[in-house]
């Protein structure tokens, strides 16, 4: 992302994650279902039941394919009162590069 003129931000966890999107408001989230802690699904919806921060688009990465996150959503929704939307797009690992920086070009410019 460096060498395309992006300035990343990384966390290890759910929490600092949280902290850091709070903090710095970034144009656009990279993130990760497996990671320590809460772990990414935890943080997503978090990310979209925040009204100041529900606007703020998500590439999710996993190496959980994405019928199974879908699957995993729609069971995750059927409990919920205010259903939690898709991410922007999902790419399953490992990630094309190539791929990667165009959906980050054609998702913020």
């Amino acid at each position: 992302l460096e060498s395309h003129g992006y300035r990343p931000l990384t966390r290890r966890d759910g929490k600092d994650g949280m902290t850091t999107i709070r903090e710095d408001r970034p144009d656009l989230i990279l993130l990760d279902i497996m990671m320590p802690g809460d772990g990414g699904v935890k943080m997503y919806r978090r990310l979209k039941g925040d009204p100041a921060l529900t606007d703020i688009p998500v590439i999710m990465l996993s190496a959980v394919t994405a019928a199974s996150f879908r699957h995993f959503l729609t069971m995750l929704n059927a409990q919920q009162a205010q259903p939690v939307p898709e991410p922007d797009h999902y790419l399953e690992k490992p990630v094309d590069h190539d791929q990667l920086i165009q959906l980050v070009r054609d998702t913020i410019g």
